[in-house]
């Protein structure tokens, strides 16, 4: 794909000269009539975002996007035509058997030197963006009673702590009504666990519990509370308020008791300033959600060169999404810095073909209406677009749901973190793997945010950057509108990171728009 810097937008943007397909790059579309190529004609009104045939192709004939197959056409396509979802048949998954590992060299850069950015330091050598105290919860019986005691927090203690940036509840849906031995429960209870490591809350770990619940705070084997001024309610020595102890006679004991253990960790939390740090501690979690066919041409290939430039800082990048990454999962294992990571890459998406049989559906569950409506016929289509946000760096680590990076020793690189697609279990998991700065781009719109973590949102299309203005924090829409490269644009984001891990509010964060987290339990529930 070459889209000059013209400042004019093309008519239709085709991604590799072996495509049959282009997309229509105009608000609103183009009108039957219009010639887009030529001799190409467009025989009905084809709406932004969708693809029109460059050439005639014939019913079972391969329809090519990104120089690969998204599917065969189910009747005879003339050139001009509007390509859409229902004139296409899924190709079926590639499979897992047989694929080519570490076989391609990535491209060989320089180091990247001399860039940082002022966060917060912590004793493991982690780095955070924000300077949170968070509050643990082992079961979801307590949300109420800790949010509560996080709005008195806000309200009554932030202000003689002003170097803390906020406080927040880690509530969740999970911890009890639950096959806790089940195996695959390691997943939900590690995730609960790595959440409170998270590097933006300094090490700090408060955890409320109700007491009969079965994810018990030892359980979570965290570490044990440091020099607190108060006894705990643990023997353990970890720093646990649990609700149904005797000493809580009513409501107000147990919040009393909430707000007496919050002031121990504020006050070192307090003492925190930020200092200047390598862009090598940076913590980035990318993902895309609201996709549409922008998402693959402007705001993910942009995202991807911001990914090689973090890498050459010796930053750490994580790209996830199972099934967006799944039918590119060659170019994957072709990518792995080992044989061994190839593996891991099988090993995670033969995993999760086989939790999506369970549920008696696969990889194509995940297209939404949205999806399909912003001109993505099918999931292979949405992979390609989706899977150019790791760039081109070789694949270092892999880490599987609910891990944390440190714990599998990876300090660097561009890490494949297995997850669902999930905005929501996604950006959960990336915080437990020790995300402290997360990029999201989105094509259709999402006012997605996390407390726990700054999120940079990158708009695809420059009619949603301009419609919400006040919730987009990039414009990659100008690329298709030839007004920047992907180059430029990825130095851009790059920066604003750097700016952003500084202390620089987004849009989510000065709106305070918060999704809650949730946990991927892939275990029964009793």
């Amino acid at each position: 794909m070459n889209i000059p810097n013209t400042g004019k937008a093309p008519l239709i943007i085709r991604m590799h000269p072996a495509d049959n397909v282009a997309v229509i790059v105009g608000v609103g579309g183009l009108p039957a009539g219009t010639e887009v190529a030529p001799g190409v004609v467009l025989r009905e009104h084809v709406p932004q975002g969708h693809k029109v045939a460059l050439e005639p192709i014939a019913k079972g004939e391969v329809v090519r996007r990104y120089d690969v197959s998204i599917g065969t056409a189910l009747e005879d396509l003339a050139a001009g035509r509007w390509v859409n979802e229902t004139l296409l048949a899924m190709p079926e998954a590639v499979g897992l058997e047989g694929l080519p590992l570490a076989t391609r060299q990535p491209p060989q850069h320089a180091p990247l030197e001399g860039h940082t950015f002022m966060g917060y330091r912590n004793a493991d050598g982690s780095v955070g963006t924000r300077n949170l105290l968070a509050i643990t919860t082992t079961v979801q019986c307590v949300a109420g009673v800790v949010e509560h005691a996080a709005k008195r927090i806000r309200e009554e203690l932030l202000p003689q702590y002003p170097n803390v940036d906020g406080v927040v509840a880690l509530n969740h849906t999970y911890g009890c009504g639950v096959a806790i031995d089940a195996p695959t429960a390691i997943i939900p209870i590690r995730t609960v666990r790595n959440l409170a490591l998270n590097p933006n809350f300094g090490g700090e770990v408060l955890v409320v519990s109700l007491g009969c619940e079965k994810l018990q705070p030892e359980r979570l084997d965290l570490p044990k509370a440091v020099m607190l001024k108060q006894e705990t309610d643990s023997t353990e020595g970890l720093d646990v308020v649990c609700l149904q102890n005797e000493q809580h006679v009513g409501f107000g004991a147990m919040i009393d008791s909430i707000l007496l253990r919050a002031r121990v960790h504020l006050e070192r939390l307090n003492a925190r300033r930020r200092e200047p740090c390598p862009a090598s501690k940076l913590v980035v979690g990318m993902q895309c959600g609201g996709s549409d066919a922008f998402s693959g041409i402007t705001a993910n290939p942009a995202l991807g060169y911001a990914a090689d430039l973090l890498v050459r800082a010796g930053a750490t990048v994580m790209f996830s999404e199972n099934t967006e990454v799944r039918d590119g999962v060659r170019q994957l294992t072709e990518r792995a810095a080992t044989p061994e990571v190839g593996q891991a890459i099988i090993r995670e998406l033969g995993w999760y073909d086989e939790y999506l049989k369970l549920g008696q559906v696969d990889r194509s569950a995940n297209t939404t209406p949205g999806n399909k409506k912003g001109g993505l016929s099918n999931i292979v289509e949405k992979a390609m677009g989706s899977i150019v946000k790791s760039g081109s760096s070789a694949i270092s680590g892999v880490i599987s749901p609910g891990e944390r990076l440190a714990d599998r020793g990876i300090t660097s690189g561009l890490v494949y973190a297995a997850t669902p697609a999930s905005d929501f279990i996604c950006g959960t998991l990336q915080l437990a793997a020790g995300m402290n700065l997360h990029i999201f781009t989105t094509g259709r719109g999402t006012p997605y945010g996390l407390a726990e973590c700054p999120v940079i949102k990158v708009a695809t299309r420059t009619d949603l950057a301009r419609r919400w203005h006040d919730l987009m924090d990039v414009n990659a829409g100008r690329i298709a509108d030839g007004e920047a490269s992907i180059e430029s644009l990825g130095w851009e984001i790059f920066q604003l990171m750097l700016e952003v891990a500084s202390g620089r509010k987004t849009w989510a964060e000065q709106l305070k728009l918060y999704n809650a987290l949730t946990l991927f339990n892939p275990a029964p529930v009793t």
